[in-house]
């Protein structure tokens, strides 16, 4: 049997199964089982955090023949049709490719027909802000006054890059970045379903990796079981994603705030000999800076960091050494080095340069 990414495997079925977005999930649920359904949708937020997932969702709904309050029984004639992706009446319309005026125009002509064993057809267009100027025009008025069986869903990842004629059309709904914590759950559920043996630790090193992102995350996740061959380490993670051991963050930021330049360019040496991405490297200083920073100034810092408690508590006293003022400064310079990063030809010289300016507490220069 062909092998299924775990994004694709473990994509949600029913809005139950939807984590971290309830506050969609339910008033749509709630529309449908009330029979009060809009005509177009606007689904906007960060890739691969459920956007065409919840799409296909409320789609599926829309024609149950046996709903379960607003969601999909996963059961019926259509919704069987739905699974098996031969279910004609919902269309999937990728704007990236298919974003001329003529393409809308065969659409609006399309639109005009009535479904098949089903009370809507419904159009799902993802990556919408794609749209010439002209085809958002040319959609304008079959998206204001549709035929009563049609919806729309449109998605985008640049809800700004819309007209506001589009957006004073659809019910919008922003779909948000999950937190570490939902993100650690959802690879616990698939794990287990999965029976790959892991450690805690690992599965939040790989969360906090998918920076928000349900995709992003499981296909990390993908990874790193490829690379582990059976228990998914902490180790094992830290050498994929080429991130930084804790450690390592904790002895580097000793260096920086004793000024000792030259036990910086010791470490940086060995860092380079052990064949560490130093611009990665630079990348996890800046979010050390970050996670410092939180320790030293929240109420409850590791409600935000969901860090292991032994690492919570070498931050926390490493961040009682350091001033605040020093930390903003450090998180400035690294984080500053985005641009240079892309286009260094010596990330080492880089690293050393930042660190130095940091030590001796000036700004970065820019050319």
């Amino acid at each position: 049997m062909e092998y299924l990414a775990l994004y694709r495997k473990y994509r949600p079925k029913t809005f139950d199964e939807v984590i971290g977005q309830e506050h969609i999930t339910r008033a749509l649920q709630n529309q449908i089982a009330n029979g009060k359904i809009a005509h177009a949708y606007l689904f906007t937020g960060s890739r691969g955090i459920g956007k065409t997932s919840v799409a296909r969702i409320l789609a599926k709904a829309v024609n149950c023949l046996d709903n379960q309050s607003g969601s999909p029984c996963g059961k019926c004639s259509n919704c069987l049709k739905f699974d098996k992706e031969s279910d004609i009446n919902v269309i999937e319309i990728d704007a990236a490719s298919n974003n001329r005026v003529d393409d809308v125009r065969e659409l609006r002509e399309k639109v005009k027909f009535m479904p098949i064993d089903a009370k809507y057809k419904v159009y799902i267009i993802d990556e919408v802000h794609m749209l010439t100027d002209s085809a958002f025009n040319a959609l304008l008025k079959t998206l204001e006054e549709p035929p009563a069986h049609v919806i729309f869903i449109l998605a985008t990842t640049e809800v700004h890059k819309l007209p506001a004629t589009i957006l004073s059309r659809c019910i919008r709904f922003d779909f948000r970045l999950l937190s570490v914590e939902k993100l650690t759950q959802i690879l616990v559920n698939v794990f287990n379903q999965e029976k790959i043996e892991y450690e805690h630790e690992a599965l939040k090193l790989i969360a906090s990796s998918g920076e928000g992102s349900v995709r992003d995350t499981l296909s990390i996740a993908d990874c790193v079981v490829a690379y582990g061959q059976g228990k998914v380490t902490k180790e094992d993670v830290l050498k994929v994603l080429g991130t930084t051991d804790y450690q390592l963050l904790v002895e580097y930021f000793n260096l920086l705030n004793n000024k000792d330049i030259g036990g910086v360019l010791q470490f940086t040496e060995n860092l380079d000999q052990k064949g560490k991405n130093l611009s990665v490297f630079v990348k996890d200083l800046a979010k050390h800076c970050r996670d410092l920073l939180i320790c030293a100034t929240c109420k409850e810092p590791n409600k935000l960091l969901n860090l292991p408690e032994d690492v919570f508590k070498l931050y926390t006293e490493q961040a009682k050494q350091i001033e605040e003022q020093k930390l903003l400064d450090f998180m400035q310079i690294f984080a500053g080095a985005e641009n240079e990063l892309r286009y260094t030809l010596s990330p080492r010289l880089l690293l050393e340069s930042l660190s130095i300016n940091a030590m001796l507490g000036e700004q970065v220069k820019k050319n």
